[in-house]
């Protein structure tokens, strides 16, 4: 099972508008694949799912993080690194069985010039203290704003390039 995991709790981001984006070509790919956005989180996550605490509202999420197989990090940057709730995120799910020994793709994207390369980075290193085996090739968009259009679809020639050369290896990762 192959979840895409929008990095934000953002309402109305572009980083979700990015995630639905790649469910959709690995849709027209014959590949299908869930979406979970951190705007789904419980508010109180912070105090109900953190030291081994269960929230009902938390196991929905945690057992479908135990499901999957392959995850696909749609992140974007804050404050020169990636958002603090993708952190809590990970730190909430069960340690170590969520993420160990499975597989994941990295794309960054930011309104700025550098397509959050430094957050992408930060997080690799999360990733690989927790066992996640990440795909080599990771994307970074930049100017996000001016990289889709209004119905959410990529524009730029290059940046369709290289994010569908991205989708072509994810799924034979």
């Amino acid at each position: 099972m192959i979840t895409i995991i929008s990095s934000t709790n953002r309402p109305g981001s572009h980083t979700l508008k990015l995630a639905k984006y790649y469910q959709q070509q690995l849709q027209e790919k014959g590949t299908e694949a869930g979406l979970l956005s951190l705007t789904e989180l419980p508010a109180n996550l912070l105090q109900s799912d953190l030291y081994g605490k269960r929230s009902a509202e938390f196991k929905v999420i945690q057992d479908i993080i135990t499901k999957t197989d392959k995850f696909l990090f749609v992140v974007p940057e804050y404050n020169g690194s990636y958002p603090g709730v993708l952190k809590v995120f990970i730190d909430a799910c069960t340690f170590p069985e969520s993420f160990y020994d499975k597989k994941a793709a990295l794309v960054g994207l930011s309104s700025g010039k550098y397509g959050n390369i430094r957050g992408i980075d930060h997080f690799t290193g999360v990733c690989h203290y927790i066992h996640l085996n990440i795909m080599p090739l990771k994307i970074h968009i930049a100017a996000i704003n001016k990289e889709m259009d209004e119905n959410g679809q990529l524009i730029n020639a290059d940046t369709l390039k290289f994010t569908n050369e991205q989708i072509d290896k994810f799924i034979k990762f």
